[in-house]
C-alpha cells in the first residue's frame, strides 16, 4: 500500500511539474519538464535522503561521539525489528527530529541539539521511536521524494514568475501568474494530504516501540511549545521539508504555514494518553507543557532510566 501511495503521489507531483513547464514554455516546456521530472524522480529515489540531511546541516555520529544517543537508537531499533539506521545530529536550538531514507536498510534518523539538550532521556526515546516507526512503515521514501519534488515545483514556479512565462499559452498572462502562485500551494496540499494519517500511525507504532506512550506525549507537548519561540533557520530556508519533522518546524511567519502538514498536537497527545490508559498501570507524574499537563511515567521506568 505504501508503494502504491508513493507511485500515486509521484505521478501527481510529476503532472503538476509538467503543467508548470507547459505554462512557462508551452509544449516544448512541458516535454522538457517531463524528462526533468523523470530524472529528478530517479535521482530523488537514490539521493534525496542525502540532500535533506545536507539542507539541515546534519552530521553523522557514532557510538564514540554520541554514546547515549547512539545506543538509545540501537536499542529502539532492536525493539522495532529494524536494521540499525545511520544516526545524525543537527546543530539547531529548536527541539525537533526527522527520519529519511528509501527503505529500512538505507535509513537515517536525525535529531537537533535542542532536542537532545532540552528533553529528558525518556522523551527523546519517545521521539526517536516515532521516527523509527516512519522507517518501519516505509514512510520515509514518500517524505524525502515529496520534499524534493515539491521544492522543485516551487523553484520552477518562481522561475516562471521571474521570466514572465509563455506569453502565447491559452491561459494568458493572468493564467500564467495564477499557475506560478497556485502550483506551490497545490504541491503543499499534496504533502498535507498524506501527512496527518501518517503521523498518527507513527505515533501509535512509536509508542509500541518504546513501550511508553506517555514519553512521546510529553515530548510532543514540549516540542510544540518550543517551536513557537525557537526558530529553525534551515527549515525556514527549505519549507518543502517541514512535513518530515515530528512537529512542524516553521515559525508561522511565512505564507507556507497557512496550511499545517501535521495533525493538531493536542489531538496526538490525547490519542497517546488513551493508548497509555489501555496499558497496565504504571507510576505517573505530571509533566508541564504549554496548554496543560501531560501524565508521564516516572523517570526510573523503562529501559532508559
Amino acid at each position: 500500500m505504501n508503494y502504491f501511495r508513493t507511485a500515486i503521489l509521484l505521478a501527481g507531483l510529476t503532472g503538476l511539474f509538467m503543467a508548470v513547464g507547459a505554462v512557462i514554455g508551452g509544449q516544448s516546456g512541458m516535454m522538457i519538464a517531463f524528462f526533468v521530472a523523470l530524472a529528478m524522480n530517479a535521482f530523488s529515489y537514490w539521493n534525496s535522503d542525502k540532500m535533506v540531511l545536507r539542507m539541515h546541516g546534519a552530521h553523522e555520529v557514532d557510538e564514540a561521539s554520541a554514546p547515549g544517543y547512539y545506543s538509545m537508537v540501537r536499542e529502539l531499533s532492536q525493539n522495532a525489528g529494524l536494521p540499525m539506521p545511520r544516526v545524525y545530529i543537527m546543530e539547531n536550538d529548536q527541539p525537533n527530529a526527522f527520519a529519511t531514507g528509501r527503505n529500512p536498510d538505507n535509513a537515517a534518523v536525525a535529531a537537533t541539539t535542542g532536542l537532545l539538550n532540552t528533553l529528558s532521556r525518556e522523551e527523546v526515546a519517545g521521539v526517536m521511536a516515532h521516527e523509527l516507526a516512519h522507517i518501519k512503515n516505509r514512510d520515509t521514501l514518500t517524505m524525502t521524494i515529496t520534499a524534493t519534488i515539491a521544492g522543485a515545483i516551487s523553484m520552477l514556479a518562481n522561475f516562471g514568475l521571474f521570466f514572465g512565462g509563455n506569453r502565447d499559452n491559452p491561459l494568458g498572462m493572468i493564467g500564467t501568474i495564477a499557475m506560478v502562485f497556485l502550483a506551490p500551494l497545490a504541491a503543499m496540499l499534496v504533502q498535507m494530504a498524506i501527512s496527518r494519517s501518517r503521523e498518527y500511525e507513527a505515533d501509535k507504532l512509536g509508542a509500541e516501540i518504546c513501550r511508553q506512550p506517555l514519553w512521546l506525549a510529553s515530548a510532543l507537548g514540549k516540542i510544540a511549545g518550543s517551536v513557537k519561540h525557537v526558530h529553525n533557520n534551515a527549515a525556514e530556508r527549505n519549507p518543502a521539508t517541514a512535513h518530515m519533522f515530528i512537529i512542524n518546524p516553521l515559525s508561522g511567519e511565512r505564507m507556507d504555514n497557512l496550511f499545517s502538514t501535521h495533525p493538531n498536537t493536542e489531538n496526538r497527545i490525547e490519542r497517546l494518553q488513551e493508548m497509555a490508559g489501555a496499558m497496565p498501570a504504571a507510576p505517573r507524574t505530571r509533566v508541564r507543557h504549554e496548554g496543560g499537563s501531560v501524565p508521564s511515567t516516572s523517570a526510573d521506568q523503562g529501559p532508559w532510566g
